[in-house]
């Protein structure tokens, strides 16, 4: 059977696993407005189709920071990606590398640092938080450095935690949580056997090393709601800036603005994206934001953007309007959930073919090729608000 990278494996991670989990990752902000018009304008991006030009020499290899990528396609920091399958962190690491690919490990991922960096040839990418307990970052940090992690993705758009309402009616916080994830487990027999029974331990990795105890999944909304930072500022990663020496990327960007003081801050890169719409509900989507900052910051630093991609036509899209790189979430994560490391693989393999086709029939024959030209109307900006002025 063939599974579709934008809908099937949504479907099928929704039956085989958890509620509080699917929900965890498939949810957002409030209403979720944002997270539905991540997709929807990205969706609406028109493609220019270009023919006869000769598309035999057509590649999607690129680089960034010095890495060769086979594709400029990441795979996104997702927090407790571990109980999504067994050593989840693992599995999804190692279908990045076997593709060629860099693979972000969250802050709070189940699998600790160094067990997934052993587990693959390629450098692993790594995402930190600005949190209260400078101590944790500074540790964590070390870590990072001794598993021979390069690039560090550093999230700033988390100073508080959205309100996501989904987490409290499907059991992964709020009354009883514990007793109601017990008996969503029972019901999902797959997953308490493969996950449950066999992916222990189910704790913070990075955090449990950090305090010398187990950290699970009980502690986890706790502990990390105390160590969220509201009084985060640019000084605050100043001494991140020096402690680190590699590739430091700023993920959380939506105004020109902010991008201009990445630049200004000496970071090499920025992620334009709000959360997955998991943050601040009613922000533009990511399809709006991105012209605007790659007008502004195009040239002096790395653009990556994430949020609304569903399949290797979005990555096209993101390309056309100024990113670099894209990355993906929610969409590797299904497919985790459904199949493990064969599941993520197969969907990068999907993410290929349907860029192929997309850059064929645009006339693209390399990444660099590109650009708002590819886009209906030649102009990122005023593609953007043509196709999505019914929704403004």
């Amino acid at each position: 059977m063939i599974i579709s990278a934008s809908t099937d494996y949504r479907q099928a991670a929704k039956r085989r696993i958890p509620p509080f989990l699917f929900h965890y990752a498939d949810g957002g902000a409030y209403t979720e407005h944002t997270l539905r018009h991540n997709v929807e304008d990205l969706a609406g991006i028109a493609l220019r189709q270009r023919v006869l030009k000769d598309m035999s020499s057509l590649s999607l290899e690129t680089e960034l920071f010095g890495e060769s990528m086979a594709m400029p396609v990441a795979l996104a920091p997702v927090g407790l990606a571990g109980m999504y399958a067994r050593r989840g962190e693992v599995q999804a690491a190692r279908a990045a590398a076997s593709k060629g690919i860099p693979f972000t490990l969250s802050t709070v991922s189940v699998c600790p640092i160094a067990e997934v960096a052993s587990a693959i040839e390629r450098p692993l990418w790594f995402q930190l938080y600005v949190l209260k307990d400078r101590g944790f970052m500074k540790h964590v940090l070390e870590r990072a450095k001794a598993a021979g992690v390069k690039t560090l993705v550093f999230t700033v758009d988390m100073p508080v935690p959205g309100a996501r309402y989904r987490d409290a009616h499907s059991g992964m916080s709020g009354k009883h949580a514990g007793i109601r994830r017990m008996l969503q487990a029972v019901t999902h027999p797959f997953w308490a056997w493969d996950v449950g029974l066999h992916g222990r331990p189910h704790d913070l990795g990075n955090v449990s090393d950090y305090r010398g105890e187990p950290t699970e999944l009980e502690d986890y909304i706790a502990w990390l709601g105390n160590n969220f930072d509201p009084s985060i500022s640019w000084k605050d990663l100043e001494w991140i800036r020096e402690f680190w020496d590699g590739p430091m990327i700023i993920k959380g960007i939506l105004d020109p603005e902010d991008a201009r003081d990445a630049v200004r801050f000496g970071a090499d890169g920025i992620v334009v994206s709000n959360h997955g719409g998991r943050q601040l509900d009613g922000v533009p989507s990511t399809a709006r934001a991105l012209p605007a900052i790659a007008d502004a910051v195009k040239g002096d630093l790395a653009i990556l953007a994430d949020s609304g991609v569903r399949n290797g036509l979005d990555v096209v899209r993101m390309i056309a309007m100024g990113a670099d790189t894209v990355l993906l979430g929610r969409a590797y994560i299904y497919a985790l959930a459904t199949a493990g490391e064969a599941g993520v693989a197969h969907l990068l393999e999907l993410f290929e073919k349907e860029m192929q086709v997309a850059m064929t029939l645009t006339g693209a024959r390399s990444i660099a090729e590109l650009g708002p030209d590819s886009l209906v109307t030649g102009s990122a900006a005023s593609s953007i608000e043509r196709m999505l002025s019914p929704s403004l």
